[in-house]
Order: structure tokens, then sequence, then C-alpha cells
């Protein structure tokens, strides 16, 4: 009898102890910050590829007395690049209706941690948002559709109306968050009256719409701007070499350029709107596009730089570009996570290619495709993405933190707009990028390979130590002496 009931008691705690650490698991905060009064010389943030540790500060994570080396950083503050403006997700229909549909307590919970700059929030900084339907809404719609036939050349019937339930409302709040957020409006197609198939798939936009259009986008700047809304950069077209996406059109670079010279650039000008205009917006295998469109001297002169996706071409193309016309900036406007996730994979991926990639390579900022997805990946529209997973997955109240999340966080928690980035000697193996914010200087490390490395940082008198494993992705943060 009393060995049934020690094997009972032994049971019940194993089970106990079991629930326990699933509970551990499933309530752990997404991000550790160290306690207050607790503040070490140099801060480590530590996210390892199985996820043992997520964005976590590390107690023990900084040695200053490391011997023989594998790699040594060093940075050199006299060496300086490209101004930061900030790192964060699109925020799609879809990701609105995530988050509008969460309670009023759980919203306004992750949304302070997600916009917030306080213990346990990683300040998103940088957003992009769809002007129209993007194919991660419920449905494709502009702010002009009109009876097949019809037409509105001096959009006497244009209209915000279809953000006013959703997408406003959660603008406002995050920007009640952080103020200082910058945000990207990009369209992925026209009314689609002004296209030549008439159809919200492909197509180009007609010669004689160009005005029409140029004013569309102005009335959405203005009005958004009436709303408290600042649109700070718009990107011409989504993908203008990709029309096979639901919405989506073509456009080719003399497209593109004729557009902005004849028609953007001027009513911009005319309507006193100071959103930046960015070309391109597609992929890095060709920089022959944004670069026909800056050699023009008539059409550069009202554009301030070129975006890019990573779904074809090498990161070096931002840097083709930014070297050929050096006073224009360099943006990095979307990059996808495929569903189901592979948490290591993406995790080092993303972080060599796009924080620490595109950084390196002029980008003044980092926008993954997108913030939020559900458990069944909807809503999207037909034809759109089906398999798009987002920083973070929403179901009812419950947030799943996923790969995408921690990706930017370890930049968008430490590197602040107005962060300037400066000189690290960087490796195949252990690559890097530093930024200098004032007094503070900020160095995000991945090892790019299977073992552990011993890693010696240089920046002056403020020389540190550390070790990291194979495919962790560290945030180092210190103050200058």
């Amino acid at each position: 009898m009393k060995i049934k009931l020690l094997f009972i008691l032994l049971a019940f705690a194993f089970t106990n102890q079991k629930c326990n650490e699933k509970e551990d698991e499933e309530f752990a905060p997404p991000v550790v910050d160290p306690p207050v009064g607790e503040l070490a010389e140099v801060q480590m943030y530590l996210t390892t590829a199985n996820a043992s540790s997520k964005l976590a500060w590390q107690e023990n994570g900084i040695d200053f007395s490391l011997d023989n080396p594998d790699y040594t950083i060093t940075i050199d503050e006299s060496i300086t690049y490209q101004e930061i403006d900030g790192f964060g997700f699109a925020l799609t229909g879809g990701s609105a209706s995530h988050i509008n549909g969460m309670s009023a307590s759980a919203k306004e919970a992750l949304l302070n941690e997600l916009f917030g700059k306080e213990s346990g929030q990683i300040g998103i900084s940088y957003i992009r948002i769809s002007i129209g339907a993007s194919d991660l809404d419920a449905e494709v719609y502009s702010y002009n559709d009109l009876p097949e036939g019809e037409e509105d050349l001096l959009q006497e019937n244009f209209s915000i109306e279809a953000e006013r339930e959703t997408m406003i409302p959660l603008l406002k709040s995050i920007l009640a968050i952080n103020p200082d957020l910058k945000i990207m409006a990009s369209p992925w197609s026209p009314p689609v009256w002004m296209k030549s198939n008439k159809s919200s798939i492909g197509g180009n936009l007609l010669k004689e719409y160009y005005d029409s259009y140029a004013l569309y986008l102005s009335k959405y700047m203005e009005a958004m701007a009436a709303e408290g809304i600042p649109i700070e950069s718009m990107t011409i077209q989504n993908e203008p070499l990709h029309s096979g996406n639901n919405p989506s059109m073509s456009m080719s670079a003399t497209e593109q350029l004729d557009f902005i010279k004849s028609s953007l650039g001027p009513i911009f000008t005319e309507r006193n709107i100071t959103t930046k205009i960015v070309l391109y917006d597609h992929n890095a295998d060709k920089p022959e596009y944004p670069m026909t469109i800056l050699a023009d001297e008539e059409a550069a002169q009202y554009v301030d730089g070129s975006g890019f996706h990573l779904y074809g071409g090498d990161i070096s193309a931002l840097s083709t570009v930014k070297n050929a016309y050096p006073d224009k900036n360099i943006y990095f406007t979307e990059q996808w996570f495929g569903a189901p996730g592979d948490f290591a994979g993406d995790l080092k991926w993303h972080v060599r290619e796009l924080i620490i990639g595109a950084t390196r390579n002029w980008s003044k900022n980092v926008i993954e495709w997108n913030l939020s997805s559900d458990p069944d990946l909807q809503p999207h529209t037909s034809g759109g993405c089906s398999q798009c997973l987002g920083g973070i997955t929403i179901d009812g109240d419950q947030v799943t933190h996923n790969a995408g999340y921690y990706v930017i966080a370890h930049a968008s928690k430490f590197v602040k707009g107005g962060a300037i980035r400066i000189s690290s000697n960087s490796s195949g193996e252990v690559s890097n990028v530093a930024f200098a914010k004032d007094n503070q200087r900020i160095l995000i490390v991945l090892n790019n390979t299977g073992e552990a490395k011993k890693i010696n940082v240089v920046n002056n008198e403020n020389n540190f130590s550390t070790i990291l494993d194979g495919g962790s992705v560290a945030t180092y943060v210190w103050n200058k002496n």
C-alpha cells in the first residue's frame, strides 16, 4: 500500500512539474530585460537557434579577458554610413483585423509590447501599409471603385471610408504609443478602370490616367494627414515586375519614370506633399530598374530613393544602386516568412541577409512581411499569399511569437531612429553590424556556423569578449566611455 501510494505521489509530482513547465513555456515573456538596478557595463540579449533563449538578457554573457578568440570584431567610429530610420513590419488589412479582434485589454497590451519603448517592449519604429487592398486583405478594393465603363478623372468619388473601421483607428492607437513611428504606404493596384485589362490582377496603368492616378495618390496622402496619420514615404507600385498577384499591376522602369516625371512629382510639388517617393519596390536582381529612373535628372529630382525585396538577386545590389547614385537613399521594404516556419533557419537567414546584410548595404530600414497571421493564415484575397506567416500569430487573445518577431526585435528594440551605422569588420562566419546613437553603441552579431565561437569586440577602450553558440544571434549594447 505504501509503495502504491509512493508511486501515486511521484506520478502527481511529475505531472505537476510537466504542467508547470508547459505553463512557464506558454506564458514566458517574449522579451527578458535585466532587473532594475542590475545593468552591466555591456548588455547582451540572446536568441538561440534552438529557441531556448529568445531575446533574453544574459546575466553572464560578457567576459573581459577571453584568450585565443576565433574572431575579433573591430569597430571604427570614425567611418560612418547611413542614418537609420527604423525596423518593423507591414501592417496589412489582415493584421489589423487580427489585432482589432482581440479584447480591449489584450489589444492594449500587445500594441504596447510591439510599439512601446519600455522594459519588455520591442519599439517597432517603421511600418508599411497598403494604399487600397494588398493580397493580405479579405477582398480587393480601391478608394474609387466604379461601375464598369465609368471613370472619374477628377477623383470626385475618392474616399478612404474603407479604412475608417479598422486601419485608421488602429494606426491612431499605435501613434499614441509611438508618435515617432514612420509609415510607408504602397499601392498594389490603382482602381481597375485606370488599367489596360480592367482587372485587379496585372495589366498596366493607361497613360491617359497618369494625372488622375497621381491625383488619387495625392488625395490619399492628404486624407491620411487630415486623420493625424502622416505618411513618411511611399513606393510607386508594389512588385511592378510581378503581375500575377491579386491585386497587382505591371509597371516597367520607363513607365514608372514617365509617371513620376509627368504626373506624380509635379502634383506632389504643387500640393506641397512632403511624402518621400521611393522607386521600384521589388527584387535585388534588377538594380537597373531604379537606375534607369535615377539616370533621368528631371524624374530623379522628385525621388528620395529606391526600395528592394530579396526574393531574387543578392543583397549587395543595394550598394550597386547607392554607389551609382550616392545622393539617393536605400530602403528594404519587404520579405516574407513562409508557413509553417523554421525558427533556426528563418532566424539565421533574415538576420544575416536583412538586419545585417541590408543595413551593411546602405538600407535605412528593414520591413518584414508581415506583422501577424492567424492559425489558418487568413485572410488573403483569391490568388493572394496563402502561406505568409506573420511575425506573430494571433488566435483570439493568444499571441505566439514567431521567428520574424525576434528578427526585427533584435534591431528595433535597440537601434532607434537617428542612429548611424558605423564601421565594423564582418565575415561569413561571424556576421555583424554596428550602430551609434548619442553615447550608446549597438552591435548585432550572428554566428553563421554550427559551432560556438569565441569573439572579441574592440571599440577603443570599450572592449569585451563573448561566446556565441552556432546559429545564435546577440545584440550587445553599451555606453561609450
